[in-house]
């Protein structure tokens, strides 16, 4: 089954053709032989961190999962993140049934009910949610405490957003196999309304010294810092300069891992001295019919001893006039056709997934390898 439009497979064809005539760059690239078998790692220490994109379920998905539950989205995926230690998504609007939104001027508003989404997500293996994106606030301070209520009821942990900015601002510390992990999470999109301010909540905005001065307190705490960036354009590849920018500057202070979302497709991947960027994850299971979001990524990060060892990134089918909210892994050949769009618009930030297994693969140790 074709999962991309003739639009997208002209643009693919282009780039290959680019490529072939274009003259060759340093990239880092890795082989199969990179992986032995890690298939056990919740006996061992190796932490298993899995990241998704957008995650709204509401908006013309809602008739669906009315019908089909609000478990359906996650059925062709669960396995890909229930067999990782921590899960993280980016939770695009309140969990609330608050009718009152924050602004009738805001061209899209977003809310899904937490007593139908909040089980689902934990359901499907999700531990923190990242808040820190431009729909939290939609309905509101009452839609933002409604959400932390839901999610502390289900053991959820969120990182990016509180009642001041202190607490936004603040990371959430995970232990486990006697390693800690920081997350920290940070908004640079619109209304500024929705940022938290000493004395107002909403999300943690961005500032490039306020990243570093966090990364830095964290990294004293932690093994592993992950910071999660909402911001970039929507629907473009192009990166704004603020997001590499921000991305080393936090890398330069410590932090392993960067995810990026907010474009509702996928963005460049890169290594930066130690560390991972993905810039943006695409959208993951959200409820529009957009033809522009035809594939997100599912990415899998692994760790040993406070450094990161590998990242398997598995393209999804996110095309809702196809799968219908319920996101599909891509077989072998259309999951090539992703990682090489990939490494594509990864070119000028020299990186290159290797693709093994149907999925773009980092590996930056050779003792350390996966089975996926």
């Amino acid at each position: 089954m074709a999962i991309f439009s003739p639009k997208y497979i002209l643009l693919t064809l282009s780039l290959l053709l680019l490529s072939a005539c274009a003259t060759t760059t340093t990239t880092t690239s890795h082989t199969d032989t990179d992986t032995p078998d890690t298939s056990n790692t919740k006996q061992s220490n190796i932490i298993k961190i899995t990241a998704v994109g957008d995650i709204m379920l509401g908006g013309t998905a809602r008739p669906y999962l009315e019908e089909h539950g609000y478990d359906y989205p996650f059925e062709k995926t669960r396995h890909l993140l229930q067999d990782s230690d921590i899960v993280i998504g980016n939770l695009e609007g309140p969990l609330t049934d608050n009718k009152k939104p924050f602004s009738k001027d805001k061209t899209y508003l977003f809310k899904t009910p937490a007593s139908k989404v909040t089980p689902a997500l934990k359901k499907a293996g999700f531990t923190i949610m990242n808040l820190a994106n431009n729909h939290i606030i939609d309905y509101g301070i009452k839609g933002l405490t409604d959400t932390i209520q839901a999610l502390e009821e289900h053991n959820l942990q969120y990182v990016g957003a509180g009642m001041n900015l202190k607490q936004a601002r603040s990371a959430r510390i995970v232990e486990l196999k006697g390693q800690k992990i920081a997350f920290l999470a940070y908004s640079l999109t619109f209304p500024e309304e929705f940022w938290a301010t000493s004395t107002s909540p909403g999300t943690a905005f961005g500032h490039e010294a306020q990243v570093r001065e966090d990364v830095r307190k964290n990294k004293a705490l932690a093994d592993t810092v992950v910071v999660s960036f909402h911001w970039g354009r929507e629907k473009t590849t192009k990166l704004r300069d603020y997001q590499p920018r921000l991305a080393y500057a936090a890398i330069d202070e410590g932090a392993s891992i960067i995810l990026g979302h907010h474009p509702h497709i996928l963005q460049a991947v890169e290594e930066y001295k130690h560390g991972i960027i993905l810039y943006s994850l695409g959208n993951y299971t959200f409820g529009s019919f957009s033809k522009s979001a035809a594939v997100g990524g599912i990415a899998t990060f692994y760790l040993e001893s406070g450094k990161t060892k590998q990242l398997v990134l598995h393209p999804v089918n996110v095309l809702n006039q196809e799968v219908l909210f319920q996101p599909v892994p891509l077989n072998d050949m259309e999951a090539a056709t992703v990682i090489e769009h990939i490494n594509q618009i990864s070119e000028d930030r020299n990186t290159k997934l290797t693709l093994i297994n149907g999925a773009g693969v980092i590996s930056k140790n050779q003792s350390v390898a996966i089975k996926h």
